[in-house]
């Protein structure tokens, strides 16, 4: 049996807080935000918290966040102030990127989430798994998939060169990328991308990316996924559905289109759901959530999917791509289209 601490490393905006960034106006508004007027994902919290508990404090937890390093009081606070224990705290260093003049690396992500991922490894333990979460604002399923499958050796050199040229990752950057993976022994220690779907894209945008992404539009959503992967108990997700339901005005229609979503994707198959059920049959205290789940897994017409194969991505088309759309994103904001 694995006894090293299971690892989850987390991004912060969008994927645990609530933070608008599109324009300058968010930028400086989120700067002068007090922590207490911060506001979570709803049931990003209470997940973060019983990610630990349900793994009777084996597990670790990380943030890897482009909020620039100056932050780092803010956003500690706001933890504090949420309950939650976290190892470590990796922020950007936007202030140097300004005064070097580096404009582009302001925004990138590659150049600074991959090294900052990759330098995190080498200090884990050897046999730790890991979970990574994050979301659609950015790159996120991009960098992770990457990570993992760099650490993997799935990755050649040349593939790797081209999507640092195409990401237009500085020399440092580089320089910091190979030099990580210059001190890791291959390993496979990715088992789950989280991607809370903040700006609703469809989750068939990240088929390209495998099986392994999971994209999620709650964190009840991210709770059955985890279930699935037997790091959260059925209690637990029947808890975070009902704080949804509760203290976040989630209905309990959405909360069952979120379940069928699951199993319509192959995210979550019909076995799992029905032990989810039997697991949770005396829970009077979430019995409409309990319901649910044993109405849902026990319907003949159901329709289960099958979940996209675990291939390595074409890296640099994804790439590409996802520079493409930002780039009309961006033109659309602009226009006011939304």
């Amino acid at each position: 049996m694995n006894s090293a601490p299971h690892i989850y490393r987390w991004d912060m905006d969008k994927t645990y807080l609530k933070t608008e960034f599109d324009t300058l106006k968010d930028l400086v508004r989120t700067a002068f935000q007090r922590p207490a007027d911060k506001a979570n994902v709803p049931g990003s919290a209470d997940l973060l918290k019983s990610l630990r508990v349900d793994a009777a404090g084996n597990a670790e937890i990380y943030f890897i966040s482009g909020s620039p390093k100056q932050m780092r009081g803010v956003l500690s606070e706001k933890l504090q102030l949420d309950g939650v224990d976290f190892d470590g705290f990796v922020l950007k260093d936007n202030l140097r990127n300004l005064l070097l003049g580096r404009f582009r690396a302001i925004k990138e992500q590659v150049g600074y989430k991959l090294p900052a991922l990759l330098r995190a490894r080498g200090k884990a333990h050897q046999d730790s798994r890991e979970i990574l979460f994050g979301d659609d604002a950015e790159r996120d399923a991009f960098v992770y998939s990457l990570y993992a499958d760099l650490l993997a050796e799935r990755v050649p050199p040349d593939v790797l060169e081209e999507v640092l040229d195409i990401a237009g990752v500085y020399p440092d950057g580089r320089e910091s990328i190979y030099a990580a993976l210059d001190q890791l022994q291959p390993c496979d220690p990715v088992d789950r991308i989280i991607i809370h779907l903040d700006r609703k894209s469809p989750p068939i945008r990240f088929e390209a990316y495998g099986s392994r992404v999971v994209p999620v539009y709650n964190y009840f959503q991210a709770a059955l996924a985890l279930y699935g992967d037997k790091r959260l108990k059925a209690t637990t997700v029947v808890r975070i559905g009902t704080s949804l339901h509760r203290d976040y005005d989630f209905n309990l229609d959405v909360l069952i289109r979120s379940f069928q979503d699951m199993l319509r994707r192959g995210a979550l198959d019909l076995e799992t759901a029905r032990r989810l059920a039997d697991e949770v049959e005396d829970d009077a205290e979430h019995a409409d959530l309990v319901q649910l789940f044993k109405d849902r897994a026990t319907e003949r017409l159901v329709h289960v999917g099958t979940p996209p194969p675990q291939l390595v991505p074409d890296f640099p088309s994804l790439l590409r791509r996802e520079l493409q759309r930002h780039r009309f994103e961006k033109s659309r904001r602009r226009r006011g289209w939304f």
